[in-house]
């Protein structure tokens, strides 16, 4: 019986990271699953009100299961430059906290440098996300 308990407590720190990524998997297959569901119904309830003799120029577009601006998720510009700019945010405040950490722990030595990567890589990516930003319309 010990030789199994050894064996068990051997394979735990392998088991975790597979857990957490089955579990991870499992959760986005289940929203993207009740993404489309959504959609679908949605797209099934406009073709019964036009069925019905709705003027389909009278209804709402259809928001898209992917469509940043009704809050369900998205794949627009606006959502990567989002996603860029709270990256760069995080980004820089790690290395901040990296900077000011190493260089109280070491005040005579330059490890406090060692920060400068996560910050120099949040600014390039609030870089991108300006250059990405969707552009006004002129009208």
């Amino acid at each position: 019986m010990h030789d199994l308990e050894r064996i068990m407590w051997s394979i735990i720190p392998f088991a975790i990271p597979v857990i957490a990524l089955i579990g991870g998997m499992t959760v986005a297959v289940i929203k993207i699953t009740g993404q489309q569901r959504l959609a679908e119904l949605e797209r099934k309830e406009r073709i019964a009100m036009i069925e019905r003799g709705v003027d389909p120029a009278k209804l709402p577009p259809i928001m898209s299961a992917y469509s940043y601006e009704n809050g369900r998720g998205g794949t627009g510009q606006m959502q990567k430059a989002h996603g860029l700019m709270i990256g760069g945010m995080i980004c820089i405040a790690v290395g901040i906290g990296l900077m000011v950490f190493l260089f109280s722990i070491e005040p005579n030595k330059a490890v406090w440098g060692i920060g400068l990567m996560p910050f120099l890589g949040g600014i390039a990516l609030l870089i991108s996300a300006k250059v990405i930003w969707p552009k006004p319309e002129a009208k």
